[in-house]
């Protein structure tokens, strides 16, 4: 169904429970973590009974966080190191083992929503973000590898990113596009989902299968942006300081509503196809001055997601004041708020292209610290193996591959 272009209701009565009430304005709560610990502890399948969970997300940072800080990952990387894989196998048999398992705690959920949530996200190695061919290879991979049809592949919005996820759609992989930040980009990636269906159409694929979401970066936003208006130090600078980030989602909004109410999106809307929801991404706040929710509470529109880790999720839930669509009816205040930006020489395309590139940097550095660290479990484990006479790490031995 197209998204609806008509004015914004009035704010609804004050719940609760906000988090339910996010879910009654069409807001789909996901998790922005996960964690064998969290998995075997029964909490996961606890905040979707509990905390109107639908979803959730990974990236590497999510994962190096989860492996090398907790020794429940150990047996299985004993096992690994048996059998004498190298680290890129370890990591992909240890990150997938995770998110196969989470796809299944949410599995009730996809099949209760029609597919359209219950998903777990999984992210290509972002070293190759930069490569169109090697993140199809990667992509692919991990789409085997998890074999669940409520698996996302998330893939970075760079240039070399965008035909990758044109042809993903085409094949019927469903994808979650990461890093974005700019709304000239989330064009670009609208651009390629909408020619990723028309391709799988062509091709014989069942269009009402295939999911994506697109993760448009928000607190990153108001963090680069923020210092540049402090280095200004103006009266005028300082007024609008923790602006900005909510003002580019809101605009992002208003193109997602173009985009899904074309007559080209509703030849593939005709035989199944959904719009590609905007989810918004990074909303933990950064700037401790500013309301712990304000970017779920002030982004609050039907059709969108949502992913929080878990302490935004807890704030919302504890002191969240849910106050209906706050995006549709804001977009010239939104535009206000840029334009304003731009009289006092901040100049947006950079701010967007200095965060795209800042993230894609991150996450390779979590990448590499996690390789790190799988490597010295995998020589340790090898080494305890070889003092004690069992199998050489070389050689065969019990697979822990699915473990």
């Amino acid at each position: 169904m197209a998204p609806s272009t008509t004015a914004a209701p009035a704010p609804t009565e004050l719940s609760a429970d906000p988090l339910r009430a996010l879910s009654a304005e069409g807001v789909a709560v996901w998790l922005d973590d996960l964690s064998r610990a969290r998995l075997r502890s029964g909490n996961l399948a606890g905040l979707v009974r509990d905390k109107a969970v639908v979803g959730v997300t990974t990236n590497p940072t999510i994962f190096q966080k989860a492996i090398t800080g907790s020794e429940v990952y150990d047996e299985q990387l004993r096992q690994l190191a048996l059998r004498g894989v190298d680290v890129g196998e370890a990591l992909r048999a240890v990150t997938t083992y995770d998110v196969r398992w989470g796809c299944d705690v949410l599995r009730p959920v996809w099949e209760a929503s029609g597919g359209r949530d219950g998903r777990v996200s999984i992210e290509v190695d972002p070293r190759l973000a930069h490569d169109t061919d090697r993140t199809l290879a990667e992509a692919r991979a991990l789409w085997w590898l998890v074999d669940r049809p409520n698996l996302l592949i998330k893939v970075p919005a760079t240039k070399a990113g965008l035909p990758a996820i044109a042809q993903l759609i085409a094949e019927g992989i469903s994808v979650n596009v990461t890093l974005i930040f700019s709304l000239e980009r989330y064009d670009a990636v609208m651009e390629a989902y909408v020619e990723g269906l028309e391709r799988a159409r062509a091709a014989g694929h069942d269009v009402s299968t295939i999911e994506s979401v697109a993760s448009f970066f928000v607190s990153r936003v108001d963090t680069e942006i923020d210092k540049r208006l402090d280095g200004l130090g103006s009266d005028e600078a300082k007024a609008l300081k923790g602006k900005a980030a909510v003002a580019n989602a809101r605009l992002a909004y208003q193109h997602y509503e173009a985009v899904f109410s074309t007559e080209r999106w509703k030849s593939l809307e005709a035989v199944g196809a959904k719009p590609q929801r905007p989810l918004w991404a990074s909303t933990g706040v950064k700037d401790p001055s500013y309301d712990d929710t304000m970017y779920v509470v002030d982004l609050a529109a039907p059709g969108t997601v949502n992913t929080m880790p878990e302490a935004t999720l807890d704030a919302v839930a504890d002191h969240g004041v849910v106050k209906g669509d706050q995006v549709r009816g804001h977009y010239a205040e939104a535009q206000q708020v840029l334009d304003s930006l731009a009289s006092l020489g901040v100049d947006y395309d950079d701010v967007v292209q200095v965060l795209e590139d800042e993230g894609v940097d991150k996450f390779e550095v979590s990448w590499n610290e996690l390789i790190d660290s799988v490597s010295g479990q995998l020589e340790k484990f090898g080494a305890e193996v070889g003092a004690d006479g069992s199998t050489s790490p070389a050689h065969g031995g019990p697979s822990a591959a699915g473990k």
